[in-house]
């Protein structure tokens, strides 16, 4: 993306991948638009549904960018109403790429986030690109609907499909596994209600997903799918000794079994040998750093 085109605009703007891509984005010189659900004072910024497609007509035309990023999802996977996931994710998504389509000017890259969540947990190893989708609840069974929906799209879009694997960092909400347990451990609770803790996750940084995002619109592989992930796995066990270790305070784990999900993905490890292919040198800092700067900004 050169000099000349450097409108980008962010769904999802204020959430949490949101306002670390906005900051990665600014600080490479790009003009941030964004969209979002809640008021915001920012004159760059429209409070829009994704389920309205004809206000995402109106500000598409009206801001015509020169890249996308697609962050506005429902993300938390234990939420309650299945149709939810669907409304947003899938048809959300197909209103976006309309009205980009029925925009006069064509974007150079259109990135959707989707999730590593669509592998399920039917295969073990490395995952890479080309391991078969085994989507084992609806969050991850709307986010490979949206991956399909979107190939219907990259004809007359330059799309390319980010799978990113866990990743967490400060701000992320407390809903999400290692937020909630590093929130025990600053405010020095003895004791954290947990489920499976024989599950296995690649954790990447927030700050080192949206480089790479950035790095992928620039490059512009399109019509690719490209894993985001650190290619380490860390079990839920190492997570709270790490914290313990950290904070050198203990903390009592109890099992409590309304939090084991059914079909639960036990191991999730990504294989990110093309997303290297693609932009290059890139590395997430390790669990043990990104630990560090969660529990120092909440002390």
């Amino acid at each position: 993306m050169n000099t000349a085109s450097k409108r980008v605009l962010i769904t999802g703007v204020n959430g949490f991948t949101g306002r670390y891509m906005r900051t990665e984005l600014e600080a490479n010189g790009y003009e941030v638009f964004g969209l979002g659900t809640h008021p915001c004072d920012d004159p760059n910024y429209h409070q829009v549904k994704l389920t309205d497609a004809q206000a995402l007509h109106t500000v598409l035309a009206e801001i015509q960018p020169n890249a996308v990023v697609h962050l506005a999802a429902l993300a938390f996977v234990a939420h309650g109403d299945a149709n939810a996931f669907y409304e947003t994710n899938l048809i959300g998504t197909r209103n976006l790429l309309e009205a980009i389509s029925a925009s006069e000017h064509t974007p150079e890259c259109v990135l959707l986030a989707s999730s590593a969540n669509v592998y399920g947990n039917a295969s073990e190893g490395m995952l890479d690109e080309q391991t078969e989708p085994a989507p084992a609840n609806d969050y991850a069974v709307s986010k490979l609907a949206m991956e399909y929906m979107a190939r219907l799209w990259m004809n007359r879009l330059p799309i390319v499909i980010a799978r990113p694997f866990n990743y967490t960092g400060v701000g992320q909400a407390s809903s999400f596994l290692l937020p909630k347990i590093v929130s025990h451990f600053t405010r020095g609770a003895d004791r954290i209600e947990l489920g499976n803790l024989d599950v296995w996750r690649d954790f990447s940084d927030v700050r080192a997903v949206v480089q790479a995002y950035r790095r992928l619109l620039e490059v512009k592989p399109v019509g690719l799918t490209v894993n985001v992930c650190s290619g380490n796995l860390y079990s839920l066990r190492e997570v709270l000794s790490l914290c313990e270790r950290i904070t050198g305070r203990a903390i009592s784990v109890e099992v409590n079994p309304a939090f084991i999900r059914a079909n639960e993905v036990k191991k999730l490890c990504g294989d990110s040998k093309r997303l290297r292919s693609i932009i290059g040198e890139w590395n997430t800092p390790s669990l043990e750093e990104t630990l560090r700067w969660m529990l120092a900004a909440r002390e």
